[in-house]
């Protein structure tokens, strides 16, 4: 609990002298905000994925993650406070909304 809090101080400044950049903060998010990461059902880089796959009325039916690469900040912002059926509620800042919106639109820095 204690890296949390410093991860989220610096995510409050990404200046030269902060320990990781708003990047690194957005990545950490994405693949595990708060236990469960957005990568599992959005995929590496947003791109969307397959979560489950099962059978109704004798149909084969895939559940599918969206892609979410080319939504505007206000929509990820609503989408992230909002309850839905399947996506758990993460209970984000701001800063980290932002922070996830950042990574999601940068080009893929080396990994």
């Amino acid at each position: 609990m204690k890296r949390l809090g410093l991860l989220v101080t610096a995510s409050l400044m990404w200046g030269e002298d902060s320990f990781i950049t708003q990047y690194e903060y957005g990545q950490m998010l994405y693949n595990t905000p708060r236990g469960i990461g957005c990568v599992h059902c959005h995929g590496a880089h947003g791109e969307g994925a397959k979560i489950a796959t099962y059978k109704e009325d004798g149909k084969r039916v895939e559940l599918r993650g969206p892609d979410i690469r080319k939504v505007s900040i206000g929509t990820l912002k609503k989408s992230l406070v909002k309850r839905h059926r399947i996506m758990p509620t993460y209970f984000l800042t701001d800063s980290e909304i932002e922070a996830l919106y950042y990574y999601l639109h940068t080009p893929q820095e080396s990994e």
